[in-house]
């Protein structure tokens, strides 16, 4: 009977999902790459409602539908997977917000977090690789105690301006956590981002700081003093 209501409930939440769906919204979205035209807000509104369903989080999951992946992401319970599962849904999270929420929302909360680290830091596939470097760069702002910091500056100088897209950004985002949080490495690490020009002309908008490392990090620290 279970497994009718979420079938069931799976479906009606599909078909709200639909209703929800905004041409516009899609437009701006597969511009940065996501396939799905529901506002996030309403997104959010509807995780609210439903509250934690981790059965149905499944479900919606197995749909391989971009917005149903996101609410999927907002109603789980991120301890009741298994770490070979979330390894399985990284790797086939390929739209870049349903991987980014992923990691933050998910990953980041697992017990087992530290040991995606490790094997994701080092796969062949650069959007897994992407995943370990995110989750090596909340443990340099947050637990840096083991991390071979300089090391990471070493891999960063040797392959960051040939990385592909989402990789690159993801080394980018660490180079700048290790000169923001590191007074030690932080003119080595603004020295790499001067060198390698990474996002230096990203274009960004009034009152955004600009994620070319060394304006990043001398920002970020001028506002902790």
């Amino acid at each position: 009977m279970a497994e009718t209501t979420v079938a069931g409930m799976t479906a009606e939440v599909m078909a709200e999902l639909a209703e929800l769906e905004d041409p516009k919204v899609r437009a701006v979205n597969e511009r940065h790459g996501d396939d799905h035209g529901v506002n996030l807000g309403q997104l959010r509104a509807l995780a609210k409602r439903l509250k934690t369903q981790q059965e149905l989080a499944r479900e919606l999951w197995k749909t391989d539908d971009t917005a149903a992946r996101l609410l999927a992401i907002l109603i789980c319970r991120p301890k009741a997977f298994e770490r070979d599962e979330l390894d399985v849904m990284l790797r086939g999270a390929r739209t870049p917000k349903v991987h980014d929420w992923l990691v933050n929302y998910v990953v980041k909360k697992h017990p087992q977090a530290e040991a995606l680290r490790v094997a994701w830091f080092a796969d062949a596939d650069p959007v897994v690789a992407s995943a370990g470097w995110a989750l090596t760069t909340e443990r340099v702002a947050k637990r840096p105690e083991g991390l071979d910091l300089a090391g990471l500056l070493d891999v960063i100088e040797a392959e960051m301006r040939d990385a592909p897209d989402r990789l690159q950004w993801a080394m980018n985002h660490c180079l700048a956590q290790i000169g923001i949080e590191h007074a030690g490495l932080r003119a080595r690490a603004i020295d790499i981002g001067e060198r390698l020009e990474v996002l230096k002309d990203y274009p960004t908008p009034p009152n955004c700081t600009s994620p070319f490392a060394p304006i990043w990090i001398t920002e970020m620290v001028r506002r902790q003093h």
